[in-house]
């Protein structure tokens, strides 16, 4: 499980590897991760946008950037949350991710919260050790 907290919104990760969507011998590998959205301020906020940094095992680089999560902008009251759970497909048996979500205010102000950076580790990843 992975965590960031920005301006009282904390961001909780936790990855794990599909096997069943996966196809090592033809370079797909499938990771799902599930993620909570909290509110610990005192402020109303809506999650209006995403931004995913995406480092697939050879150092590529793809960035996505979309409204809302899972087709939805949710609007979090002081101590409420939000859960979703996505996908993403690399070509190598492990990466990483990390990213922000923009936040809304109710007095038309906005922010980024972190997403914290997460590793995405398939079993079939050939472990180096330094």
């Amino acid at each position: 499980m992975y965590k960031a907290e920005t301006h009282g919104i904390s961001v909780t990760v936790t990855p794990r590897f599909v096997e069943e969507e996966s196809s090592p011998g033809e370079s797909r590998y499938f990771f799902a991760y599930t993620v909570e959205i909290t509110n610990n301020g005192i402020d109303r906020v809506q999650l209006r946008s995403r931004h995913w940094r995406i480092v697939d095992g050879r150092g590529a680089l793809q960035e996505v950037r979309g409204a809302g999560v899972v087709g939805k902008q949710p609007v979090l009251g002081p101590g409420e949350s939000f859960s979703y759970t996505s996908g993403c497909p690399l070509t190598t048996p492990d990466g990483t991710m990390e990213g922000t979500y923009t936040m809304a205010t109710a007095d038309g102000g906005s922010f980024e919260a972190a997403i914290p950076a997460f590793s995405l580790d398939s079993p079939h990843a050939r472990r180096v050790l330094h």
